[in-house]
């Protein structure tokens, strides 16, 4: 368990979980200690750990690949709380979700709100969910890049989430992605700014980078 990041409002707590190594996260509002889970890749009982203590909320899903769900089912019997993600991602989960999450929505969290982006190119259904300070990014952007895209269509997409919903957050938020080190918008915008000065292949697509030639 590592605290991740923390202001007056919100603490938020991860653990990495799996063979793939993806990142759980339980956001606390500090003034009610009520929080939320952030994707439950696996290990049941770790993410019962990081929420031990609060009074749970919800549970978010950022998109359905299998590395962020395998813990989805005891996850949600245990917390007795309401599962929520995009429509676009409802297929192929372990269970339906409670509620559907659209693009500008909010949740309420104690005295925090949180606001829904619908970030689409690595699935059609993508979330991120931003705060005071911070945005629980999905595996839509990492340090260094963007995340994986399946053709070049979607990579288009996912560069235009990258830019119409992340870029437009202030510069000093702390993005916390899917899998390993967070990072800022400010240093994504920098990033992005340099690759799209650059030309690139039109059918480029996959786990690219920002210092992609």
């Amino acid at each position: 368990m590592t605290r991740v990041f923390e202001n007056d409002l919100v603490r938020i707590e991860s653990a990495v979980l799996g063979e793939w190594e993806t990142n759980c996260y339980v956001l606390v509002a500090k003034k009610e200690n009520e929080s939320l889970v952030i994707d439950a890749p696996d290990e049941p009982d770790a993410i019962m750990a990081l929420v031990a203590g609060t009074v749970p909320r919800y549970l978010v899903l950022t998109h359905n690949h299998p590395d962020h769900i395998l813990a989805l089912a005891e996850v949600k019997e245990q917390l007795g709380v309401p599962f929520m993600g995009h429509a676009y991602d409802a297929d192929g989960l372990p269970l339906v979700f409670d509620r559907f999450l659209w693009d500008g929505d909010t949740l309420t969290l104690g005295d925090v709100t949180l606001k829904v982006l619908h970030t689409p190119g690595h699935t059609p259904g993508s979330l991120c969910l931003a705060g005071p300070g911070f945005l629980l990014a999905g595996d839509t952007v990492f340090p260094g890049g963007p995340g994986k895209s399946f053709s070049p269509a979607g990579f288009q997409e996912l560069l235009a989430s990258i830019r119409d919903k992340i870029l437009t957050l202030p510069g000093e938020t702390v993005v916390l992605p899917g899998h390993g080190e967070g990072t800022t918008v400010g240093e994504v915008r920098k990033e992005y700014e340099e690759f799209m000065a650059r030309s690139h292949a039109d059918d480029l697509f996959g786990d690219v980078t920002w210092a992609e030639n």
